[in-house]
C-alpha cells in the first residue's frame, strides 16, 4: 500500500498520510464489492509483493476467476 500512496500523494498532491487514508477506504470499499475469491487479494496486491500478486493470480485464473467467468475449475 505504501508505494500506492506514494504515487496518489504525488499525483493528488496531498500528504502521504491523507493518500494512505484514501488508499485504505478504496481498497476496504473494493474488498466490500468483490466476489470473496478476489476480495481476499486485494490486501496481498496493495502490499506491492509481486511474489504475492503472482499467487494471487494464478490462484485467480486457476480457480476463483475462471469459474466466475463460466469457465471450469482447473484444480490441480
Amino acid at each position: 500500500m505504501t508505494t500506492l500512496a506514494k504515487i496518489v500523494s504525488e499525483k493528488a498532491g496531498i500528504t502521504e498520510a491523507q493518500a494512505q487514508t484514501a488508499v485504505r477506504a478504496v481498497a476496504d470499499f473494493l474488498k466490500e464489492k468483490l466476489p470473496a475469491p478476489i476480495a481476499g487479494q486485494v490486501d496481498a496486491v496493495l502490499a506491492a509483493d509481486a511474489s504475492a500478486v503472482a499467487g494471487a493470480a494464478e490462484s485467480l485464473l486457476k480457480g476463483g476467476l475462471g469459474g466466475l467467468l463460466g469457465g471450469t475449475r482447473n484444480d490441480d
